[in-house]
Protein backbone atom coordinates (compact mmCIF):
# COMPACT_ATOMS: atom_id res chain seq x y z
CA UNK A 1 0.00 0.00 0.00
CA UNK A 2 1.92 3.51 -1.31
CA UNK A 3 1.34 5.74 2.21
CA UNK A 4 0.34 8.70 2.55
CA UNK A 5 3.95 10.55 2.68
CA UNK A 6 4.88 8.87 -0.94
CA UNK A 7 1.39 10.05 -2.39
CA UNK A 8 2.16 13.10 -1.44
CA UNK A 9 5.50 13.40 -2.79
CA UNK A 10 4.36 12.39 -5.88
CA UNK A 11 1.90 15.38 -6.00
CA UNK A 12 4.26 17.84 -5.31
CA UNK A 13 6.54 16.20 -7.73
CA UNK A 14 4.58 16.92 -9.83
CA UNK A 15 4.22 20.77 -9.06
CA UNK A 16 6.90 22.19 -11.68
CA UNK A 17 6.35 25.52 -10.26
CA UNK A 18 6.78 25.61 -6.63
CA UNK A 19 10.02 23.07 -7.29
CA UNK A 20 11.61 26.29 -9.32
CA UNK A 21 10.31 27.91 -6.39
CA UNK A 22 12.42 25.79 -4.10
CA UNK A 23 15.48 25.45 -6.14
CA UNK A 24 15.95 29.86 -6.87
CA UNK A 25 15.51 30.36 -3.32
CA UNK A 26 17.80 27.64 -1.86
CA UNK A 27 20.27 28.02 -4.12
CA UNK A 28 20.34 32.15 -3.04
CA UNK A 29 20.52 30.82 0.54
CA UNK A 30 23.75 28.59 0.05
CA UNK A 31 25.29 30.90 -1.91
CA UNK A 32 24.54 33.84 0.74
CA UNK A 33 25.85 31.60 4.17
CA UNK A 34 28.58 30.61 2.16
CA UNK A 35 29.19 34.49 1.59
CA UNK A 36 29.62 34.63 5.40
CA UNK A 37 32.00 32.59 6.38
CA UNK A 38 34.85 33.25 4.10
CA UNK A 39 37.53 32.17 6.94
CA UNK A 40 36.66 28.58 6.69
CA UNK A 41 38.95 28.05 10.27
CA UNK A 42 36.57 30.89 11.99
CA UNK A 43 33.72 28.80 10.34
CA UNK A 44 34.70 25.31 12.36
CA UNK A 45 36.02 27.21 15.69
CA UNK A 46 32.54 29.09 15.71
CA UNK A 47 30.25 25.66 15.10
CA UNK A 48 32.80 23.69 18.18
CA UNK A 49 32.30 26.99 20.53
CA UNK A 50 28.12 26.64 19.81
CA UNK A 51 28.37 22.72 20.20
CA UNK A 52 30.30 23.28 23.02
CA UNK A 53 27.41 25.41 24.52
CA UNK A 54 24.66 24.08 23.52
CA UNK A 55 25.69 20.53 24.66
CA UNK A 56 27.03 21.82 27.81
CA UNK A 57 23.41 23.40 28.55
CA UNK A 58 22.00 20.18 28.19
CA UNK A 59 24.07 18.09 30.11
CA UNK A 60 23.08 20.34 33.06
CA UNK A 61 18.84 20.63 31.60
CA UNK A 62 17.03 20.14 34.50
CA UNK A 63 19.10 22.39 37.16
CA UNK A 64 19.26 25.53 34.44
CA UNK A 65 15.33 24.90 33.40
CA UNK A 66 14.90 25.29 38.07
CA UNK A 67 18.17 28.24 37.79
CA UNK A 68 16.01 29.94 34.58
CA UNK A 69 12.27 29.68 36.26
CA UNK A 70 13.73 31.26 39.86
CA UNK A 71 15.18 34.29 37.94
CA UNK A 72 12.10 35.09 35.93
CA UNK A 73 9.84 34.28 38.77
CA UNK A 74 12.55 36.87 40.63
CA UNK A 75 12.10 39.13 37.74
CA UNK A 76 8.09 39.25 37.20
CA UNK A 77 7.82 36.59 34.80
CA UNK A 78 4.77 33.81 34.73
CA UNK A 79 6.19 30.32 34.06
CA UNK A 80 3.73 27.53 32.95
CA UNK A 81 4.89 24.42 32.40
CA UNK A 82 3.63 21.93 29.69
CA UNK A 83 4.07 18.08 28.94
CA UNK A 84 1.76 17.94 26.06
CA UNK A 85 1.05 20.49 23.39
CA UNK A 86 -3.10 19.89 24.75
CA UNK A 87 -1.71 21.53 28.10
CA UNK A 88 0.35 23.94 26.81
CA UNK A 89 -2.87 25.60 24.68
CA UNK A 90 -5.18 25.38 27.43
CA UNK A 91 -2.42 27.75 29.25
CA UNK A 92 -2.42 29.79 26.56
CA UNK A 93 -6.38 29.99 26.62
CA UNK A 94 -6.50 30.10 30.30
CA UNK A 95 -4.25 33.59 30.36
CA UNK A 96 -6.45 34.47 27.61
CA UNK A 97 -9.71 33.94 29.54
CA UNK A 98 -8.47 35.97 32.97
CA UNK A 99 -8.24 39.05 30.41
CA UNK A 100 -10.97 38.30 28.43
CA UNK A 101 -9.09 38.79 25.47
CA UNK A 102 -11.13 37.31 22.65
CA UNK A 103 -8.39 38.06 19.92
CA UNK A 104 -4.85 37.71 19.61
CA UNK A 105 -1.39 38.66 17.76
CA UNK A 106 1.36 36.32 17.07
CA UNK A 107 5.06 36.93 16.20
CA UNK A 108 6.91 33.92 14.65
CA UNK A 109 6.71 30.47 16.58
CA UNK A 110 7.21 27.11 15.48
CA UNK A 111 6.43 25.39 19.06
CA UNK A 112 2.76 27.43 18.22
CA UNK A 113 2.66 25.45 14.74
CA UNK A 114 3.69 22.64 16.96
CA UNK A 115 0.91 23.13 19.22
CA UNK A 116 -2.08 24.21 16.85
CA UNK A 117 -2.55 26.23 18.44
CA UNK A 118 -4.23 28.80 15.93
CA UNK A 119 -6.18 25.71 15.41
CA UNK A 120 -7.61 25.17 18.68
CA UNK A 121 -7.97 28.94 19.44
CA UNK A 122 -10.64 29.29 16.13
CA UNK A 123 -12.11 26.57 16.85
CA UNK A 124 -13.48 28.88 20.41
CA UNK A 125 -13.75 31.83 18.29
CA UNK A 126 -10.96 33.36 19.06
CA UNK A 127 -9.04 34.89 16.38
CA UNK A 128 -5.25 34.08 15.84
CA UNK A 129 -3.43 36.12 13.27
CA UNK A 130 0.19 35.49 12.54
CA UNK A 131 2.07 39.38 12.05
CA UNK A 132 5.51 37.72 10.34
CA UNK A 133 4.99 38.11 6.48
CA UNK A 134 5.77 34.50 6.10
CA UNK A 135 3.19 33.21 8.33
CA UNK A 136 0.64 36.29 7.53
CA UNK A 137 0.76 35.03 3.55
CA UNK A 138 0.12 31.36 4.28
CA UNK A 139 -2.66 31.87 6.99
CA UNK A 140 -4.38 33.77 4.63
CA UNK A 141 -3.85 30.79 1.85
CA UNK A 142 -5.11 28.26 4.80
CA UNK A 143 -1.39 26.41 4.23
CA UNK A 144 1.38 25.11 6.71
CA UNK A 145 4.63 26.62 6.78
CA UNK A 146 6.85 25.09 4.52
CA UNK A 147 10.54 26.16 5.87
CA UNK A 148 10.84 26.86 9.73
CA UNK A 149 12.79 29.75 8.72
CA UNK A 150 10.80 31.21 5.80
CA UNK A 151 7.08 29.62 5.86
CA UNK A 152 6.22 31.12 2.13
CA UNK A 153 9.19 30.17 0.78
CA UNK A 154 7.35 27.89 -2.14
CA UNK A 155 5.61 30.75 -3.28
CA UNK A 156 6.93 33.51 -5.76
CA UNK A 157 6.02 37.28 -6.17
CA UNK A 158 3.45 36.87 -8.46
CA UNK A 159 1.61 34.14 -6.75
CA UNK A 160 1.50 36.16 -3.29
CA UNK A 161 0.29 39.02 -5.36
CA UNK A 162 -2.39 37.29 -6.63
CA UNK A 163 -3.09 36.17 -3.28
CA UNK A 164 -3.09 39.56 -1.63
CA UNK A 165 -5.27 41.07 -4.37
CA UNK A 166 -7.45 38.18 -3.89
CA UNK A 167 -8.53 38.95 -0.31
CA UNK A 168 -8.16 42.29 -0.44
CA UNK A 169 -9.35 43.73 -3.49
CA UNK A 170 -10.23 46.74 -2.96
CA UNK A 171 -6.45 47.70 -2.49
CA UNK A 172 -4.62 47.98 -6.39
CA UNK A 173 -3.01 45.21 -7.54
CA UNK A 174 1.03 44.95 -7.32
CA UNK A 175 3.49 42.59 -7.56
CA UNK A 176 6.43 45.01 -6.57
CA UNK A 177 7.80 43.38 -3.06
CA UNK A 178 8.43 46.46 -1.39
CA UNK A 179 4.43 47.49 -2.19
CA UNK A 180 3.22 44.04 -0.45
CA UNK A 181 5.76 43.85 2.26
CA UNK A 182 3.83 47.79 3.00
CA UNK A 183 0.16 46.35 2.00
CA UNK A 184 0.99 43.81 5.08
CA UNK A 185 2.44 46.22 7.33
CA UNK A 186 -0.85 48.56 6.86
CA UNK A 187 -2.95 45.34 7.82
CA UNK A 188 -1.26 44.31 10.63
CA UNK A 189 -0.62 47.65 11.98
CA UNK A 190 -4.15 48.21 13.63
CA UNK A 191 -4.34 45.02 15.32
CA UNK A 192 -0.74 45.13 17.17
CA UNK A 193 -2.48 48.40 18.33
CA UNK A 194 -6.07 46.45 19.38
CA UNK A 195 -5.14 43.43 20.45
CA UNK A 196 -5.23 42.56 24.29
CA UNK A 197 -2.75 39.66 23.69
CA UNK A 198 0.46 39.33 22.09
CA UNK A 199 2.38 36.07 21.74
CA UNK A 200 6.01 35.07 20.31
CA UNK A 201 8.49 32.47 20.36
CA UNK A 202 11.95 32.19 21.73
CA UNK A 203 15.13 31.60 20.20
CA UNK A 204 17.61 31.00 23.71
CA UNK A 205 16.55 31.89 27.66
CA UNK A 206 19.67 32.78 29.60
CA UNK A 207 19.63 30.99 33.07
CA UNK A 208 21.79 33.02 35.16
CA UNK A 209 20.04 36.10 34.11
CA UNK A 210 16.42 35.17 33.68
CA UNK A 211 16.37 36.39 30.29
CA UNK A 212 14.06 35.71 26.94
CA UNK A 213 16.13 36.34 23.90
CA UNK A 214 13.77 36.50 20.71
CA UNK A 215 15.68 37.62 17.20
CA UNK A 216 13.94 38.91 13.80
CA UNK A 217 14.15 40.99 11.28
CA UNK A 218 10.81 42.59 10.58
CA UNK A 219 9.82 44.65 14.07
CA UNK A 220 6.26 42.28 14.41
CA UNK A 221 8.57 40.19 17.09
CA UNK A 222 9.01 43.65 18.79
CA UNK A 223 5.30 44.44 18.28
CA UNK A 224 3.87 41.49 19.52
CA UNK A 225 5.83 41.39 22.52
CA UNK A 226 5.63 44.68 23.35
CA UNK A 227 2.33 46.22 22.36
CA UNK A 228 -0.13 44.09 23.86
CA UNK A 229 -0.79 44.34 27.98
CA UNK A 230 -0.10 40.91 27.75
CA UNK A 231 2.66 38.84 26.34
CA UNK A 232 2.93 34.70 26.09
CA UNK A 233 6.00 33.56 25.17
CA UNK A 234 6.16 30.06 24.52
CA UNK A 235 8.72 27.42 23.48
CA UNK A 236 10.68 24.03 23.76
CA UNK A 237 12.61 23.16 27.35
CA UNK A 238 15.77 22.49 25.50
CA UNK A 239 16.28 26.24 24.59
CA UNK A 240 18.16 27.31 27.16
CA UNK A 241 21.52 28.37 27.69
CA UNK A 242 23.65 28.37 31.10
CA UNK A 243 25.15 32.15 30.63
CA UNK A 244 24.64 35.47 29.29
CA UNK A 245 28.33 35.16 27.49
CA UNK A 246 26.75 32.23 25.46
CA UNK A 247 24.53 34.13 23.80
CA UNK A 248 26.87 35.79 21.20
CA UNK A 249 28.12 33.15 19.23
CA UNK A 250 24.88 31.27 19.26
CA UNK A 251 23.78 34.68 17.56
CA UNK A 252 26.69 34.68 15.10
CA UNK A 253 26.11 31.38 13.87
CA UNK A 254 22.55 31.13 13.63
CA UNK A 255 21.60 34.10 11.49
CA UNK A 256 24.39 33.48 9.23
CA UNK A 257 23.39 29.87 8.57
CA UNK A 258 19.96 30.42 8.23
CA UNK A 259 19.74 34.14 6.08
CA UNK A 260 23.68 34.46 5.02
CA UNK A 261 23.16 37.92 7.21
CA UNK A 262 25.48 38.90 9.56
CA UNK A 263 22.79 39.92 11.98
CA UNK A 264 19.42 39.99 12.14
CA UNK A 265 17.30 43.83 11.98
CA UNK A 266 16.18 43.05 15.64
CA UNK A 267 18.00 41.64 18.73
CA UNK A 268 15.09 41.28 21.95
CA UNK A 269 16.10 40.41 24.94
CA UNK A 270 13.19 40.63 27.83
CA UNK A 271 13.63 39.79 31.22
CA UNK A 272 10.47 41.74 32.79
CA UNK A 273 7.40 43.39 32.35
CA UNK A 274 7.06 46.68 32.24
CA UNK A 275 8.32 48.47 35.34
CA UNK A 276 7.19 51.72 37.52
CA UNK A 277 7.93 55.27 35.07
CA UNK A 278 8.58 52.79 31.52
CA UNK A 279 6.51 54.10 28.71
CA UNK A 280 6.01 50.70 27.15
CA UNK A 281 6.08 47.13 27.71
CA UNK A 282 3.74 44.37 28.45
CA UNK A 283 2.12 44.57 31.61
CA UNK A 284 2.12 41.25 32.36
CA UNK A 285 4.47 38.56 31.10
CA UNK A 286 4.19 34.79 30.60
CA UNK A 287 5.90 31.84 29.58
CA UNK A 288 5.43 28.36 28.49
CA UNK A 289 7.63 25.65 28.62
CA UNK A 290 6.89 22.68 26.48
CA UNK A 291 7.99 19.00 26.75
CA UNK A 292 5.99 17.59 23.76
CA UNK A 293 8.59 14.44 23.92
CA UNK A 294 11.45 15.86 24.47
CA UNK A 295 12.29 14.59 28.10
CA UNK A 296 12.38 11.24 26.00
CA UNK A 297 14.31 12.73 23.77
CA UNK A 298 17.35 13.64 26.56
CA UNK A 299 16.98 10.04 28.04
CA UNK A 300 18.67 8.64 25.21
CA UNK A 301 22.32 9.46 25.20
CA UNK A 302 22.75 9.21 21.04
CA UNK A 303 19.63 10.54 20.39
CA UNK A 304 20.76 13.87 22.77
CA UNK A 305 22.03 15.74 20.35
CA UNK A 306 19.07 16.49 18.33
CA UNK A 307 18.31 18.97 21.32
CA UNK A 308 21.22 20.67 20.24
CA UNK A 309 19.28 22.49 17.48
CA UNK A 310 18.94 26.21 17.11
CA UNK A 311 16.36 26.25 14.33
CA UNK A 312 18.26 27.73 11.76
CA UNK A 313 17.46 25.79 8.81
CA UNK A 314 20.54 25.16 7.29
CA UNK A 315 20.35 21.63 7.35
CA UNK A 316 16.72 22.02 5.25
CA UNK A 317 18.55 24.60 2.85
CA UNK A 318 21.11 22.33 1.58
CA UNK A 319 19.25 19.01 1.57
CA UNK A 320 18.85 17.69 -2.42
CA UNK A 321 15.39 15.84 -0.96
CA UNK A 322 13.75 18.68 0.66
CA UNK A 323 14.84 20.91 -2.20
CA UNK A 324 13.12 18.40 -4.45
CA UNK A 325 10.26 17.79 -2.67
CA UNK A 326 9.58 20.81 -0.14
CA UNK A 327 8.51 20.99 2.81
CA UNK A 328 4.39 20.15 2.76
CA UNK A 329 5.76 16.87 1.32
CA UNK A 330 6.83 15.86 5.06
CA UNK A 331 3.21 16.63 6.68
CA UNK A 332 5.04 17.88 9.84
CA UNK A 333 5.93 21.07 11.59
CA UNK A 334 9.17 20.45 10.99
CA UNK A 335 10.13 19.19 7.77
CA UNK A 336 13.84 18.86 5.98
CA UNK A 337 17.01 16.59 7.90
CA UNK A 338 15.65 17.95 11.79
CA UNK A 339 12.37 17.19 10.92
CA UNK A 340 13.05 13.75 9.80
CA UNK A 341 14.99 13.15 13.19
CA UNK A 342 12.88 15.55 15.39
CA UNK A 343 9.30 14.29 14.24
CA UNK A 344 9.53 11.00 14.02
CA UNK A 345 11.07 10.91 18.33
CA UNK A 346 8.06 13.19 19.13
CA UNK A 347 5.03 11.74 17.65
CA UNK A 348 6.43 8.07 17.45
CA UNK A 349 8.25 5.95 14.78
CA UNK A 350 5.29 4.07 13.70
CA UNK A 351 3.25 7.74 13.18
CA UNK A 352 6.58 9.39 10.99
CA UNK A 353 9.16 6.57 11.04
CA UNK A 354 9.02 6.87 7.24
CA UNK A 355 10.75 10.24 7.83
CA UNK A 356 13.67 9.01 8.32
CA UNK A 357 13.94 6.76 4.64
CA UNK A 358 13.94 10.43 3.09
CA UNK A 359 17.54 10.87 3.35
CA UNK A 360 20.31 9.65 0.82
CA UNK A 361 22.57 10.01 3.89
CA UNK A 362 24.78 12.14 1.71
CA UNK A 363 26.22 14.22 5.04
CA UNK A 364 25.02 17.64 3.47
CA UNK A 365 22.69 18.47 6.74
CA UNK A 366 26.04 17.65 9.35
CA UNK A 367 28.15 19.79 7.01
CA UNK A 368 26.60 22.58 7.47
CA UNK A 369 24.82 22.11 10.83
CA UNK A 370 25.95 25.47 13.01
CA UNK A 371 25.70 22.84 16.66
CA UNK A 372 27.44 19.81 14.81
CA UNK A 373 24.26 17.63 15.11
CA UNK A 374 25.27 14.38 13.99
CA UNK A 375 22.10 13.85 11.46
CA UNK A 376 22.82 10.90 9.65
CA UNK A 377 24.10 8.69 12.28
CA UNK A 378 20.89 9.54 13.84
CA UNK A 379 18.67 8.82 10.90
CA UNK A 380 20.52 5.52 11.09
CA UNK A 381 20.03 4.64 15.00
CA UNK A 382 16.26 5.59 14.32
CA UNK A 383 15.65 3.46 10.92
CA UNK A 384 17.26 0.57 13.14
CA UNK A 385 15.10 1.34 16.47
CA UNK A 386 11.96 1.05 13.73
CA UNK A 387 12.89 -2.18 12.86
CA UNK A 388 14.95 -3.72 15.90
CA UNK A 389 13.29 -6.56 17.69
CA UNK A 390 14.15 -6.07 20.61
CA UNK A 391 11.95 -2.93 20.97
CA UNK A 392 11.55 -2.86 24.87
CA UNK A 393 15.66 -1.94 25.02
CA UNK A 394 14.84 1.42 23.96
CA UNK A 395 12.95 4.55 24.79
CA UNK A 396 12.41 5.54 21.34
CA UNK A 397 8.55 6.00 21.06
CA UNK A 398 7.22 3.52 18.63
CA UNK A 399 10.23 1.36 17.94
CA UNK A 400 9.71 -2.08 16.26
CA UNK A 401 6.55 -0.77 14.64
CA UNK A 402 8.09 -0.81 11.12
CA UNK A 403 9.13 -4.33 11.32
CA UNK A 404 7.41 -6.63 8.65
CA UNK A 405 7.44 -10.64 8.79
CA UNK A 406 8.21 -10.52 5.14
CA UNK A 407 11.37 -7.68 5.08
CA UNK A 408 12.66 -9.92 8.55
CA UNK A 409 12.31 -12.77 6.19
CA UNK A 410 14.11 -11.70 3.14
CA UNK A 411 17.08 -10.24 5.17
CA UNK A 412 17.20 -13.60 7.52
CA UNK A 413 17.71 -15.93 4.13
CA UNK A 414 19.87 -13.30 2.74
CA UNK A 415 22.43 -13.70 5.39
CA UNK A 416 22.00 -17.51 5.79
CA UNK A 417 22.82 -17.80 2.16
CA UNK A 418 25.56 -15.08 2.37
CA UNK A 419 27.12 -17.66 5.32
CA UNK A 420 27.34 -20.35 2.42
CA UNK A 421 29.63 -19.53 0.31
CA UNK A 422 28.75 -22.39 -2.74
CA UNK A 423 25.22 -21.88 -2.49
CA UNK A 424 25.42 -18.01 -3.03
CA UNK A 425 27.86 -18.48 -5.40
CA UNK A 426 25.52 -20.62 -7.27
CA UNK A 427 22.56 -18.30 -6.40
CA UNK A 428 24.50 -15.48 -7.92
CA UNK A 429 25.26 -17.57 -11.55
CA UNK A 430 21.73 -18.38 -12.01
CA UNK A 431 20.70 -14.40 -11.40
CA UNK A 432 23.02 -13.40 -13.74
CA UNK A 433 21.96 -16.20 -16.61
CA UNK A 434 17.70 -15.53 -15.98
CA UNK A 435 18.32 -11.91 -15.88
CA UNK A 436 16.48 -11.56 -18.78
CA UNK A 437 13.45 -12.71 -17.07
CA UNK A 438 13.55 -9.67 -14.72
CA UNK A 439 10.19 -7.03 -15.34
CA UNK A 440 10.90 -4.31 -16.82
CA UNK A 441 8.47 -2.05 -14.39
CA UNK A 442 10.18 -2.95 -10.74
CA UNK A 443 7.92 -0.23 -8.80
CA UNK A 444 9.27 2.83 -7.41
CA UNK A 445 13.10 1.64 -8.60
CA UNK A 446 12.23 2.05 -12.61
CA UNK A 447 10.33 5.47 -11.54
CA UNK A 448 13.37 7.61 -11.66
CA UNK A 449 15.86 4.47 -13.99
CA UNK A 450 16.63 2.00 -16.20
CA UNK A 451 15.52 -1.44 -15.22
CA UNK A 452 18.86 -3.59 -14.73
CA UNK A 453 18.40 -5.87 -17.80
CA UNK A 454 17.52 -3.18 -20.05
CA UNK A 455 20.51 -1.51 -19.34
CA UNK A 456 22.79 -4.58 -19.63
CA UNK A 457 21.28 -5.43 -22.87
CA UNK A 458 21.55 -2.10 -24.40
CA UNK A 459 25.29 -2.20 -23.54
CA UNK A 460 25.66 -5.90 -24.78
CA UNK A 461 24.25 -4.33 -28.18
CA UNK A 462 26.62 -1.15 -28.31
CA UNK A 463 29.66 -3.83 -27.80
CA UNK A 464 28.52 -5.84 -30.69
CA UNK A 465 28.29 -2.96 -33.08
CA UNK A 466 31.95 -2.37 -31.88
CA UNK A 467 32.78 -5.60 -32.72
CA UNK A 468 33.67 -6.24 -28.99
CA UNK A 469 33.36 -9.53 -27.40
CA UNK A 470 31.68 -9.47 -24.36
CA UNK A 471 31.06 -12.59 -23.27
Amino acid sequence: MTSEFRITVRENLAKAEVRANFYRAMDGLMTRRLDQFPDKVELERLRTQSMAIRANALSKLPELLEQLEANLTRNGIQVHWAETTDQANQIVLGIMQQHNAQSIIKGKSMVSEEMGLNHFLEALGIEALESDLGEFIIQLDHEAPSHIIMPAIHKNRVQIAKLFHEKFPDIPYTEDVDELTQLARRILRDKFYAAPVGLSGVNFMVAETGTLCLVENEGNGRMSTTAPPVHIAVTGIEKVVESLSDVPPLLSILTRSATGQPITTYVNMISSPRKPGEKDGPEEVHLVLLDNGRSNIYSDPELLATLRCIRCGACINHCPVYVRIGGHSYGTVYPGPIGSILEPQKAGLDVHGELTQASTLCGACSEVCPVRIPIPSILNRLRYDGVRKDAANTNTVGSGKRRTLSEAATWKTWAWAATHPALYHTGSKLATRFKGMLPTNLGAWTLVRTAPKLAESTLHERLKALGVDHE
